[in-house]
C-alpha cells in the first residue's frame, strides 16, 4: 500500500515566494532521486504554516528519502526556506486517487 508523509512546517512571510520558487526544483530532484516518489501536494494553512502531502510507493522508499535529506540543491533551497517543521508523520493510504475521485465506479 501506498504510504502518506505529511509535513507540517512554517514559513516566514517574507521567505513564501522563495519557497513556492523552489518547489519546481525540488519536485524534479525528488523525481530524478527518490525511488518510490510518486507525488506530491503542498497546501497553505492559516497562520504561516504549510503542509506538504507526499506520496510513496513503500514506507521503505520513504525511509530511503528521508536518509538522503537535502542531498541535492532543489531539495536544499526548498528546505532552506522553512522556518521549523511543526510536524512530521505517515500513514498508509486507504484509497487511491481513482477510488477516491469516484472514478472506479464505487463512490
Amino acid at each position: 500500500m501506498t504510504t502518506v508523509e505529511l509535513t507540517r512546517f512554517h514559513v516566514a512571510p517574507g521567505d513564501v515566494s522563495r519557497l513556492l520558487a523552489a518547489r519546481p526544483a525540488m519536485l524534479a530532484d525528488f523525481r530524478a532521486d527518490r525511488a518510490g516518489f510518486l507525488g506530491a501536494w503542498l497546501v497553505r494553512l492559516p497562520g504561516d504554516e504549510w503542509l506538504d502531502i507526499v506520496h510513496w510507493r513503500t514506507a521503505g522508499d520513504f525511509a530511503d528519502s528521508r536518509a538522503k535529506g537535502a542531498n541535492l540543491p532543489g531539495v536544499r533551497a526548498f528546505f532552506e526556506a522553512i522556518d521549523h517543521v511543526v510536524s512530521a508523520e505517515a500513514g498508509t493510504a486507504v484509497e487511491d486517487e481513482d477510488r477516491a475521485s469516484g472514478t472506479d465506479g464505487t463512490a
